[in-house]
């Protein structure tokens, strides 16, 4: 994997989170890939299984800002640092989160291993 790859990747992820867009996020996606959400929950396992907890987690999400950077790559894997902004109306909070992808690409640019972790913070809206 290449940066320019996992920038692309993330590129990708970028638009399916700001168009809160779990089809898009899923085919991001080997058949069999897991994505694990955060270190102490078992990986979702295939893409059926991450879009429909894509679906639930963007949901309730407007303004949606989504920004990263990659920070290294090598044997097929790739870090980076990322950040998130959104809304979430009925519960009147702005949350922010940071945090750390790992990314592990086929051949095809497809994701067969993601593993994020995150701080948050949350406060009211105006």
């Amino acid at each position: 994997m290449t940066i320019e790859e996992l920038s692309s990747w993330l590129d990708a992820y970028r638009q399916a989170w700001e168009g809160r867009d779990p089809d898009a996020a899923a085919m991001l996606f080997t058949e069999e890939g897991t994505y694990q959400w955060g270190p102490f929950e078992e990986p979702l396992r295939g893409r059926a299984a991450i879009r429909d907890r894509w679906a639930s987690a963007v949901a309730a999400q407007v303004e949606v800002t989504f920004g990263h950077e990659p920070l290294a790559v090598g044997d097929g894997r790739g870090l980076a640092r990322w950040w998130v902004s959104f809304a979430v109306p009925v519960a009147c909070q702005r949350i922010r989160l940071e945090g750390i992808f790992q990314v592990a690409l086929d051949a095809d640019g497809l994701c067969y291993e993601f593993r994020e972790w995150w701080n948050a913070e949350e406060t009211p809206l105006p």
